[in-house]
């Protein structure tokens, strides 16, 4: 017991209560059972673990899903992203990633795989494939001959090629309609005095054949004429409505019908919606129509009324069309339509290209 100065007593007989928690010393810091039959576990050893199978899978799958459908895209397979067997894919990797998340170990990766999951699948990625194929007039789909052969027809579909062959061409649709405008101008000015201003541009553009595809027949559209005073007063505007009526049936056409009211078959809602107000003392615009069925010619003649526009909102509205096309704000406007007719010019290839379409 020499040189024992200033140890630390020894323990009592049968050692210190409560030590059998802490025995094990080495055998636990190991990871070896100790005498209570506890196994130690060092933390630094559990982070060693391997990767969960199930999450490397997901994260895995997912990827390369994603690889595939960018490349279907870039490649223009739009119709194949859409495919039964992506689809499948698509729902197999899914089940995958909600199994990831079900585990501990795994929930990591799957997290990861269901937010790439989320910005590349058959619904974004098909989306955006479809359009950058439309911009870059890439998609071809899967149309058969069949199919392209019915996009290139030259007529519109339930539409007879014999009434555009027979019919007034685009030609004489503009001089008919030039002459009827020219004539309806010279009466009310003759009548009210008004003066006239010419605005927009002809526009000529093709028809949808119906098939995907464009027609030779054309949609027809006159230059604009609006007169340069405001007509306000209700009793004038059936005046002039009555004297446009009057050079329509001269020349063979119908009778002016008026658009904007309850009796023309439009609902109530559409009416106040189109023209201000179910009431056309308070509406802001009056719209009239004649034609030349059978025949292609459209006639339509407004009447915009400011001073029935107690919110602004219509003014705003003919004030941008006013900076666009230079028409007065307000006024009575004529206008001709026509739709499907066909240019002198093109009677011979219509005519030729028909041949191939002998069942329309």
């Amino acid at each position: 017991m020499g040189g024992s100065e200033g140890a630390p007593p020894l323990p009592p007989a049968g050692g210190y209560a409560g030590a059998a928690r802490a025995r094990g010393g080495l055998d636990a810091a190991a990871g070896l059972p100790t005498a209570s039959g506890v196994t130690y576990t060092d933390p630094a050893t559990a982070a060693k673990q391997g990767v969960n199978g199930v999450g490397l899978t997901a994260i895995s799958a997912t990827v390369i899903f994603a690889v595939i459908l960018l490349l279907l895209m870039l490649a223009g397979g739009t119709d194949a992203l859409y495919g039964v067997t992506l689809l499948v894919l698509q729902l197999a990797i899914v089940g995958v990633i909600v199994a990831a998340m079900l585990t501990r170990r795994g929930r990591m990766l799957g997290a990861i795989a269901l937010a790439v999951s989320l910005v590349c699948n058959v619904a974004t990625v098909g989306a955006v494939g479809a359009l950058y194929s439309s911009a870059t007039q890439a998609y071809d789909g899967t149309k058969s001959e069949q199919q392209r052969h019915e996009e290139a027809y030259p007529g519109v579909k339930d539409y007879s090629p014999q009434d555009a062959l027979s019919g007034p061409s685009l030609e004489g649709v503009q001089a008919e309609g030039d002459a009827l405008m020219a004539a309806i101008r010279e009466r009310l000015s003759d009548r009210y005095g008004y003066t006239w201003v010419q605005s927009g541009a002809v526009d000529v553009s093709p028809e949808r054949n119906g098939y995907g595809g464009e027609s030779m027949l054309r949609k027809y559209t006159s230059t604009v004429w609006t007169t340069e005073q405001p007509v306000q007063d209700d009793a004038r505007k059936r005046q002039v409505m009555q004297a446009i009526s009057e050079v329509l049936l001269e020349r063979g056409m119908s009778y002016l019908y008026p658009l904007n009211e309850i009796d023309a078959g439009i609902s109530p809602d559409m009416v106040a919606k189109l023209y201000g107000s179910t009431e056309p003392s308070r509406q802001h615009t009056w719209e009239y129509y004649g034609d030349t069925y059978p025949d292609p010619m459209r006639f339509y003649a407004y009447a915009y009324d400011l001073s029935n526009d107690p919110t602004g909102e219509f003014r705003t509205q003919r004030e941008a069309i006013a900076a666009q096309t230079g028409e007065p704000l307000e006024g009575i406007q004529l206008v001709v339509f026509a739709r499907r007719v066909l240019p002198d010019a093109d009677r011979a290839e219509f005519e030729e290209r028909l041949r191939e379409y002998p069942g329309f």
